[in-house]
């Protein structure tokens, strides 16, 4: 008997999902396990294999396509089985189901009466239609000046309007206000030339898109943000980096150490590496670290899982690998899912400072900007030094100031001081 095959849900948040490449045409054998088609997600495009085997009898989602999760993808039977009646049986199932059913004999009788409207005939009106009062410019006085009220120059001044080609209907031809409000501007205004024309450009809203504005909507308007901005003395982390570089294995980034230096004060802080969870919060004993990526479609939030835990080295390695298999849509579910705490840098565009909007379920999220050289004053007398700003938005039902500011302070002397960060654990 033919079964039917559902668009799988593959991550938390996807209602929907892409039809990115079909591996199988109708009429081909499918064995259970064998790869069907890959299905691109909000957030990676992932292989799909059949759980059964038989014929490709029905493609329910041609390739490039959206179709939403649990709608028909495909279905498999026995070679030349009618599927139609099964097909058929599923749509009934979803309209049956669908709120949009309740409605749907109320909103076909509004349909026909706004037809009836349009087709009915437009009342007849006495109305004349209204004439222009532009005239040749008899509102110059002999000296050349013009006779306008004061009122009636400021508007004409604000509506671009040249009085002198308007019939005053004051005194002796003076321009009033009544006569410039009375202007037909749609007249008057200059004619576009003929290469001014609008134009744009619309595209489909990408699933991940989607899913961004959906999580960071939900994000901001539920979560009561607040923000805690700091300037860091790097002085001494580009000194150190400059040294690492020379003997790791690695090439070490600012963003490697900061992740180090996050993760460790996390675990000193732990009431900051928490999440909201409607009638508890949870206060998370192993420090995850999500990572902000850019990449084509929005941005997706790879995991450094224990990374208190980790070398820089190790950092580094496991951030660029993450990054490139977020460029190429390969992450999987376990590499995006479980973050306690997201960092986002945009500090290599030259962002100076900006506050970032809380990845769920975290409690907070640091926006860190760019090393910058600067002037500074160290003992007394302005010198050159290379300063980094960083904002903690903060989740106020999880965290308060307080717990924040001594997160951030804690974080500051790690990084002012990175002998202190790499005395616990090596290179």
């Amino acid at each position: 008997m033919a079964e039917i095959v559902r668009m799988p849900k593959l991550s938390d948040t996807m209602s929907e999902g892409v039809v990115a490449k079909w591996h199988k045409k109708v009429g081909d054998k499918v064995t259970s396990g064998e790869l069907l088609a890959d299905i691109e997600t909000d957030k990676a495009t992932m292989e799909f294999e059949s759980f059964q085997s038989g014929v490709l009898l029905y493609i329910g989602v041609e390739q490039g396509k959206t179709a939403p999760v649990d709608s028909i993808l495909a279905i498999l039977g026995k070679e030349g089985e009618d599927v139609k009646a099964l097909i058929e049986e599923d749509k009934k199932k979803s309209i049956v189901n669908s709120p949009q059913s309740i409605v749907k004999e109320p909103v076909s009788e509004v349909k026909k009466e706004i037809v009836e409207q349009k087709t009915a005939e437009p009342p007849t009106s006495n109305l004349q239609p209204p004439t222009s009062n532009f005239q040749p410019p008899t509102s110059e006085s002999q000296d050349g000046r013009i006779k306008a009220s004061p009122l009636a120059k400021k508007l004409a001044k604000e509506k671009g309007i040249d009085l002198s080609r308007l019939q005053g209907s004051g005194d002796a031809g003076r321009v009033v206000k009544r006569d410039v409000f009375d202007v037909n501007l749609s007249a008057y205004a200059p004619r576009a030339a003929a290469d001014e024309k609008e134009s744009y450009t619309e595209v489909d809203v990408s699933q991940m898109r989607k899913t961004i504005a959906k999580r960071l909507a939900e994000s901001k308007f539920t979560a009561p943000h607040f923000y805690l901005t700091i300037e860091l003395d790097m002085d001494h982390a580009v000194a150190a980096r400059t040294a690492i570089n020379n003997v790791a294995p690695v090439k070490i980034s600012f963003n490697d150490m900061i992740i180090k230096a996050a993760a460790v004060a996390l675990k000193e802080h732990p009431k900051v590496n928490a999440s909201w969870r409607g009638d508890k919060i949870r206060y998370n004993n192993h420090v995850h670290i999500g990572v902000a990526v850019a990449v084509e479609d929005g941005l997706l939030v790879p995991v450094v899982r224990f990374a208190d835990g980790k070398t820089l080295s190790q950092i580094s390695t496991e951030v660029k690998t993450l990054a490139e298999k977020a460029q190429t849509k390969k992450l999987q579910p376990a590499e995006w899912e479980g973050n306690t705490f997201t960092i986002s840098n945009l500090g290599m565009f030259g962002i100076e400072e900006f506050t970032a909007i809380i990845n769920p379920p975290d409690a907070c999220i640091m926006a860190v900007g760019e090393v910058k050289q600067t002037p500074v004053v160290k003992n007394a007398q302005v010198t050159s030094g290379n300063v980094m700003k960083v904002t903690l938005s903060c989740d106020h039902r999880v965290v308060d100031g307080a717990t924040g500011s001594k997160f951030l302070q804690t974080f500051k002397f790690l990084l002012e001081n990175p002998v202190v960060l790499l005395g616990r654990g090596e290179i």
